[in-house]
């Protein structure tokens, strides 16, 4: 299914991009929701930036990049835009396509040669295309622990081998499943077809073409940049900045999924010049390749809050976009999640008009509430839908009873569990993508201690009968029971599961499977 073809942009695009001279409108509606935000979720910083008609109208910024540092942020404040790097890497692979590098159908294996999924006849005929769009048959965020909490010492290398051990969860383009890992893979395609990494081919063929002067990706070093929004996360009611940048920002493996970093002001010029008003004299894709990027390949459920809020009808991926209707409208959007960050972009392309939202807290409901004011505001909606009335929405969702499924478990009760009554089931265990954790005593206690993961280090714990992890750093926020058997051959097996229904899908305890290979030390 294809969205129908918008070729009457390009009569449109005349004015050369400026958004440093916002044009003089009422920007009272926008003040308010934005007000609104801070307020109500107590958000460390914010940044947002509204196109209209093809023209910045509003943009502005509040708060801190890291919580009492007094650094204000601006238009210039680099933010980490999570899965808004998706739309980067296929527009990276779009122009490649338009240089005729690759082609949408090639081969994975054309490119990775090594590349592998579970299955062979999957690794045959998975092509460039199937990397984009969530409909490989690995389930919600498969391998994600290879990618987050970061730093770990995983490598992309690691990440492609990783895929083969990667069991699916339903046929290959059998429906959607959101997963980073082949993001991954995308970049490294991209690398190989372009003839430079990943990082390399981002700053020449989006970054520099656009005018995205603040944006980075790969390897830098803070100082050298400066101007850095830091994550934060909710403690004793204060926001407290969480996994800061040290001295280097490395070359992450997650850079195509979702490691790229830009300000307010770049992400403006990033909907402008490259989607909402192209320069039709000389395009930075073609209408071929604009077409594919948003088109939709793979449908996604409608959920009854889409329904219910924007009377949605079609809903799908596309390249590295969701696409829907909203109101009668055409909808082009992603999100960006990582721990301590939040970022939205949100494009109405018939009404050349769009907003993003930036946020370095916990700012998943702020997200959601200021989104979609924002975007009824844009639809002409009535004032009245504004981001109290989308609080209070959710506010009584989530006070609605939930089955005992999804309820989170009390495990008010626990105790650590004793190194030595835990004898029999101490040890080393290894899985075959994510490597080894060792069941060890630790000061008398029982640890659980992640080799090539350092922030998945904890003390076991027992509750109700169970173990489970205590993480030491507060940052890792889903905790995991552990569960214990054994296999044919009678070794001793450890399985992972949140503890949480409502854990964030990397932590993809689901996909490993341990088994014991040796005594502690």
């Amino acid at each position: 299914m294809k969205l129908p073809a918008r070729a009457a942009w390009l009569a449109l695009l005349v004015l050369p991009f400026a958004h440093a001279a916002t044009p003089e409108r009422d920007t009272a509606a926008y003040d308010r929701l934005f007000d609104q935000a801070m307020a109500q979720y107590q958000l460390p910083g914010l940044a947002v930036g509204v196109i209209e008609d093809g023209q910045v109208v509003y943009r502005r910024t509040a708060g801190e990049r890291s919580a009492g540092s007094g650094e204000a942020i601006d238009a210039d404040t680099l933010f980490k835009i999570a899965s808004n790097s998706k739309a980067m890497t296929t527009g990276l692979l779009a122009r490649l396509v338009d240089q005729g590098k690759l082609a949408w159908d090639d081969p994975v294996t054309k490119y990775l040669p090594e590349f592998r999924m579970y299955d062979p006849w999957v690794t045959r005929n998975i092509q460039v295309r199937d990397l984009l769009i969530h409909n490989s048959g690995l389930g919600l965020g498969a391998g994600d622990l290879m990618l987050w909490p970061e730093p770990n010492d995983f490598t992309r290398a690691d990440i492609i081998a990783g895929l083969a051990y990667l069991r699916p969860t339903h046929s290959f383009r059998a429906h959607y499943a959101y997963d980073n890992l082949l993001y991954v893979v995308a970049g490294e395609v991209a690398a190989r077809a372009g003839g430079k990494p990943y990082d390399q081919l981002v700053r020449e063929q989006v970054f520099a073409p656009l005018g995205m002067a603040r944006c980075q990706v790969g390897a830098w070093r803070p100082r050298d940049i400066g101007n850095i929004a830091q994550p934060h996360m909710r403690q004793d009611g204060r926001n407290v900045p969480v996994r800061e940048d040290g001295e280097g920002v490395a070359d992450v493996p997650s850079m195509a999924a979702g490691g790229i970093r830009c300000s307010l002001d770049d992400m403006l010029t990033w909907m402008d010049r490259a989607w909402l008003r192209p320069d039709a004299r000389s395009p930075w894709l073609s209408d071929a390749q604009r077409h594919a990027v948003w088109s939709l390949h793979t449908p996604m459920p409608i959920s009854q809050r889409m329904r219910d809020w924007d009377d949605n009808h079609l809903y799908g991926y596309g390249y590295g976009w969701r696409l829907s209707d909203v109101d009668g409208q055409w909808k082009v959007a992603h999100t960006g999640t990582l721990m301590g960050m939040y970022s939205s972009l949100v494009l109405l392309p018939d009404r050349r008009s769009g907003f993003v939202i930036l946020i370095n807290g916990d700012g998943e409901a702020a997200r959601t509430a200021l989104g979609e004011a924002l975007q009824k505001h844009l639809l002409g909606a009535d004032a009245r839908f504004d981001v109290a009335y989308y609080a209070a929405a959710m506010a009584r969702d989530d006070a609605k009873p939930k089955p005992p499924a999804a309820r989170k478990p009390d495990t008010a009760d626990r105790q650590p569990v004793a190194a030595r009554a835990a004898a029999a089931r101490s040890g080393i265990y290894r899985d075959p993508w994510f490597g080894e954790v060792r069941l060890c005593a630790v000061d008398g206690a029982l640890s659980f201690v992640a080799e090539r993961s350092p922030l998945l280090r904890g003390k076991v714990m027992q509750s109700g009968g169970r173990w489970l992890v205590d993480w030491d750093d507060a940052s890792v926020d889903a905790e995991p029971w552990l569960d214990f058997d054994s296999d044919a051959q009678g070794r001793a097996t450890m399985h992972l599961k949140a503890i949480d229904p409502d854990a964030d899908f990397s932590y993809d305890y689901g996909d490993l499977e341990f088994h014991r290979s040796g005594a502690c030390s």
